[in-house]
This record gives C-alpha cells, sequence and structure tokens, in this order.
C-alpha cells in the first residue's frame, strides 16, 4: 500500500508559527530601521539642536564632509540588534495577542470589536518589545555605558520610550489592519481571487498609509526621547527632565522634524509591512488582513 504524502503545510497558531511571524518581524524592522540609519542621524541631531542643520540635505553633507559613509551610518549596529529584537517581539507577540484576545471574546464578538482587539494585541506586544528594545536605543557602546554608569543606565529611557512606541505601535496596526480592510472592500473582489503580488501590493500601500499616521501620532514623544537621551542631568528623574526640557522648547518645539519623520516612517512602515507579509505568504501563511 502506497504511503499517505506528508504535508509541509504549517497550522496556524501553533508554536512553528508564531515563530515564524517573529522571524518575520525580525526581517521587517531590523533590516529596514538600519536602511534609515542616515535619515535617523540628521531627525535626532535636529531634535535636539534644531540649528544645527539649514536642512535635512546640508546635514547629510555635512556628516558625509566630516565624517565619511562610516558617519552615516553612526549606531547602526545597535540599530540593527536593537530593531531585529523589537521587531521579533512586535509582530511575534502581535499575532499571539491578536488570535488570543480573539478567542477570548468569541468569533463574532471579536469581529463588532476588532478595532479593540487590535489595538489591545499591538499595545501588548509593544509593550514587551520595547524592553528588547530600550538599551540598544539609547546607548552606542555597551561597555562604556554598563562601566561608568551602571547597567540600570540601559533602562532609563523605557517610560518615554513606551510613551512613544506604545501609540505609534497601535496607530501602525489598527490603521494598517482598517486601511487594508477597506481596499479589499473597495477593490470588491472575493480575498481568494488575488495573486500573490496584487496581496503584497497592498500591504505596502495600507503599510505606508498606515505610516504617515504613525509618524503623527509619536512624534513628541520621539522628540521628548531624544531630549532625554542627550541631555538628562545625573540624578534627575524621567518625569523632571520632561518637564525641564518641555519648558525650554514648549509645544512647537515637540514638532521639530515632523515633515522628514513623515517620510520616513512612512516608507519605513510601508517597507516593513511589505516586507513582513511577502515573508508570511512565502511560508504558506496568509497576508494580514487577506
Amino acid at each position: 500500500m502506497a504511503s499517505k504524502p506528508s504535508s509541509n503545510k504549517i497550522e496556524l497558531y501553533t508554536g512553528k508559527y508564531y515563530g515564524l511571524c517573529a522571524l518575520g518581524g525580525i526581517l521587517a524592522c531590523g533590516t529596514t530601521h538600519t536602511g534609515i540609519t542616515p535619515l535617523d542621524l540628521v531627525k535626532c541631531r535636529k531634535q535636539v539642536n534644531p540649528k544645527i542643520y539649514a536642512s535635512n540635505m546640508q546635514g547629510f553633507r555635512s556628516i558625509l564632509r566630516a565624517e565619511g559613509i562610516r558617519g552615516l551610518y553612526t549606531g547602526g549596529i545597535p540599530t540593527f540588534i536593537g530593531y531585529s529584537l523589537q521587531g521579533c517581539g512586535k509582530y511575534g507577540f502581535y499575532e499571539i495577542f491578536k488570535h488570543g484576545y480573539s478567542k477570548m471574546l468569541g468569533e463574532e464578538k471579536a469581529h463588532n470589536y476588532r478595532t479593540a482587539v487590535y489595538a489591545g494585541a499591538s499595545a501588548s506586544a509593544e509593550f514587551l518589545a520595547d524592553i528588547f528594545l530600550c538599551p540598544m536605543e539609547a546607548i552606542k557602546a555597551w561597555s562604556k555605558i554598563v562601566k561608568n554608569e551602571g547597567f540600570g543606565t540601559l533602562y532609563r529611557g523605557l517610560t518615554p520610550l513606551w510613551f512613544r512606541q506604545i501609540p505609534y505601535t497601535m496607530m501602525k496596526f489598527v490603521s494598517f489592519e482598517r486601511i487594508v480592510e477597506g481596499l479589499y472592500t473597495w477593490f470588491g473582489k472575493p480575498k481568494n481571487t488575488y495573486t500573490k503580488a496584487q496581496k503584497i501590493g497592498i500591504s505596502f500601500a495600507g503599510g505606508y498609509m498606515a505610516g504617515v499616521l504613525c509618524a503623527i501620532v509619536s512624534h513628541p514623544a520621539d522628540v521628548m526621547v531624544s531630549k532625554l537621551n542627550s541631555s538628562k542631568l545625573p540624578g534627575e528623574g524621567a518625569a523632571a527632565a520632561a518637564a525641564r526640557i518641555y519648558r525650554n522648547i514648549g509645544f512647537a518645539g515637540l514638532w521639530n522634524g515632523l515633515g522628514v519623520r513623515i517620510l520616513m516612517i512612512g516608507t519605513l512602515t510601508g517597507a516593513q509591512w511589505l516586507i513582513y507579509d511577502s515573508f508570511k505568504i512565502a511560508c504558506g501563511f496568509p497576508a494580514t488582513g487577506a
């Protein structure tokens, strides 16, 4: 009797499925954040000192002239490590929490309250992912920081990082899921009739639009985190430092560099969803929202 051919297809919502989703998150976040290191470097320097460069292009030229190509990628290694770890947690835990919260509510309620499910799952995932990211977000050299200031210093920016990243990620996932849902509805075809390329194209478009919203929502906290990491005084609590910084820069100062961040985060988020959903499809899983 001939043996039944074995199937290598991985079931959804199993350990292997979540593990591959986490790997997809590593690929999506580690590569994209590292790729935009020069843009992020100029943005952060302008947030700390708005007068440092007359324009973004002048900033690139100035860094390139003074420090070379290597200077444009200052912090590239901790960026790659930190955002790879964050992407692992962000996407892997999001899939876990989204499925878990949906099961808790039941199919009908989960559909009716899907926006709340997306928001809760993304907030829960980002809370954990930022614990992985925080040390690499704050430092450029492990040994120097730990030796001179202690291991606890690596997490001094965790609370402001949560204030920045959790609203960002909630907007990123909620808006993406609902935008993609709207795009599929607008095109009007059954989801199982789309080609892989069409699904990936929808993921990129939805991701880019979601990224613009993410940039706006999270920008004030992003400015504050940059300033806390650069100007927090010894022994000063995060809340006291934030209050002092706000007195110095005012409400308008919280929006320094918004234009470049919209460009950066829109492109970044679109690319992340493109990579993540391309990887899921390559693994035989449905694209997010499809």
